[in-house]
């Protein structure tokens, strides 16, 4: 069980943005405690991407508040995101093909050795070391990435995340494409994540993913909050009827 006793790891209050004056995001409200899962979900345009990249810098809030820890911050670009600890997992993953995990991992951040060549030895072995952790299963360090099945490109792309100090994940649709093995290899990669004690946000349109990944699970409707459920106390029908309709099931609503 998640312990929601204490102060959240995100607090995204009252977020609002408008494009060309239509409000993409109206007057919404998620949080997130560490170890925790909070999918987000509803139909294109619903606003949950637009929310979330208010967290990950791509977008700037008109209004509202971000807490991180209970500290109010700002965050204008993807470089603030980056220095409170906010990694972005997007969908296309942002791998260099041709290049093998260790070089994917370091990709402009490389280590370099006294003579300031790039060290290529102890990248390999910190991939390791954190694949290991992540992945103990991921054996092929040493081919470009673009060889690597749908799972293991995640794995590289989340372990670059924890890597370098990842306290809240930004995940976008983890498993979009990919076989029931590789989908149950991201799902073990997520219960490790939360294990570490790091909070994931998971923008998600498959609500049988929600309920086998998410501890809640925050549904938008054309910009608005509809509500925050714990997933072990609805059905996939609640979560589509609030999708759908707009407004959370009857034995929640009071």
């Amino acid at each position: 069980m998640v312990d929601r006793t204490g102060t959240p790891l995100v607090e995204l209050r009252d977020i609002s943005i408008s494009f060309g004056g239509i409000k993409a995001v109206d007057h919404v409200t998620v949080d997130l405690f560490p170890g925790e899962v909070v999918g987000l979900l509803g139909h294109n345009g619903a606003g949950k991407s637009t929310l979330i990249k208010c967290l990950s810098g791509a977008y700037k809030k008109d209004s509202g508040q971000i807490l991180i820890n209970g500290e109010e911050v700002e965050i204008n670009d993807p470089r603030d995101a980056r220095a409170q600890n906010i990694e972005t997992i997007y969908q296309t993953l942002a791998l260099a093909d041709n290049l093998d995990a260790a070089s994917n991992l370091f990709l402009g951040r490389e280590l370099v050795n006294g003579f300031g060549f790039v060290d290529e030895s102890r990248m390999e072995a910190e991939t390791r070391k954190i694949m290991g952790r992540l992945n103990p299963n991921f054996r092929k360090f040493n081919v470009p990435v673009n060889m690597l099945s749908g799972g293991q490109r995640q794995s590289v792309a989340i372990a670059r995340a924890v890597y370098f100090n990842a306290k809240i994940l930004i995940m976008d649709e983890p498993t979009a494409a990919l076989g029931p093995h590789e989908t149950q290899m991201v799902a073990e990669l997520i219960q490790e994540l939360k294990a570490q004690g790091l909070g994931i946000f998971l923008i998600e349109h498959d609500i049988h993913n929600v309920m086998k990944l998410c501890d809640r699970a925050s549904v938008m409707k054309n910009g608005q909050l509809v509500g925050t459920v714990n997933v072990d106390e609805v059905t996939d029908d609640d979560i589509l009827g609030m999708i759908i309709l707009g407004k959370k099931p009857q034995h929640l609503a009071a």
